[in-house]
């Protein structure tokens, strides 16, 4: 049975949802983020030490500036929130990606809560916000080359935002494809997709999910 430490999730389809449902699209967001609070419940009780989200790409940044600023509202009120259960349930927060084009109230706030839950090992919580894998690759090239040391494959994943290894990507949303998220890291993971829109992802599926999984023959190219 395959051991599942590093669970990575695209949270997609919040806007499809809300449309489907004759809702704006911010009704989608807030709804994803009570389906997010499920499935870290579930990532505790599973014994998944890191779950990594994709939460806010680098594109995403060329969507309407309204649902840009709705998005990093909902994300500062959502910090605001999480932060006493964060600590009560050992769960910490780290968060990945080019951080330095969000604003400097939001970037405080994260580092509060990243400061705030540091001690805490049950789950790690990886939000990348302003994430895109390509940047994060040549970000961490930039690193290498200006700590002087030789551009390797060992050296350039120990430079990355999130030097670990995932060991299931899950996409929801209907979509088959990456989106640009963790490509160094998921080299060898194994992908699930979902039909499922992020919002009506159930315990039930996600349950599941992780069963087949842990079912998988795992080859690592060998």
């Amino acid at each position: 049975m395959n051991e599942l430490k590093h669970l990575a999730v695209v949270m997609d389809g919040n806007r499809r949802w809300a449309k489907a449902k004759g809702f704006l699209a911010k009704f989608g967001y807030t709804k994803g983020v009570k389906t997010l609070q499920k499935l870290m419940s579930v990532c505790v009780e599973e014994q998944i030490s890191q779950l990594t989200l994709f939460a806010f790409s680098t594109e995403n940044w060329n969507r309407p500036a309204d649902e840009v600023e709705f998005i990093f509202k909902l994300l500062e009120r959502c910090l605001d929130d999480a932060l006493k259960e964060f600590e009560k349930n050992g769960v910490r927060l780290k968060a990945i990606g080019d951080l330095s084009r969000l604003d400097e109230k939001l970037k405080e706030k994260i580092a509060l809560v990243e400061e705030k839950t540091k001690h805490c090992e049950r789950l790690c919580v990886n939000l990348a916000i302003s994430y895109g894998s390509r940047d994060e690759i040549v970000r961490a090239a930039k690193r290498v080359v200006e700590k002087g040391l030789e551009l390797s494959e060992e050296n350039l994943s120990a430079n990355l935002d999130l030097p670990l290894d995932v060991d299931l990507m899950l996409r929801v949303g209907n979509a088959k494809r990456l989106s640009n998220f963790l490509l160094w890291q998921s080299s060898y993971a194994e992908i699930c997709f979902s039909e499922t829109l992020f919002p009506s992802l159930t315990i039930r599926e996600f349950k599941k999910i992780i069963k087949e999984y842990r079912k998988r023959e795992r080859t690592f190219g060998k």
